[in-house]
């Protein structure tokens, strides 16, 4: 199955980064320092190579949670439509 192409493939830094600050404002540790700081700590001293941490690691936050970054996301995208409709 092919990959459906993406209509603005631009706007996934910006996700991201919307993403991450909505995890901050939910109090989420997410990214490859906040899941473990060991694990950084590990990667210095070369016990885990540093290509085998994921930047992007969220395995250890719940669905319920993660479920609610992508819900403020959706308001938020939402939101500034209507704002930006409003002011054409």
């Amino acid at each position: 199955m092919a990959k459906a192409k993406k209509v603005v493939p631009e706007s996934k830094q910006a996700l991201d980064v919307l993403k991450y600050e909505i995890a901050a404002e939910l109090g989420l540790p997410v990214g490859k320092s906040a899941a473990n700081a060991n694990v950084e700590f590990a990667t210095e001293l070369g016990a885990i190579p540093a290509q085998s941490v994921k930047e992007d690691y969220w395995g250890h936050i719940a669905s319920r949670d993660t479920g609610a970054v992508g819900g403020a996301i959706t308001s938020r995208l939402i939101r500034k439509a209507e704002e930006m409709m409003l002011n054409l």
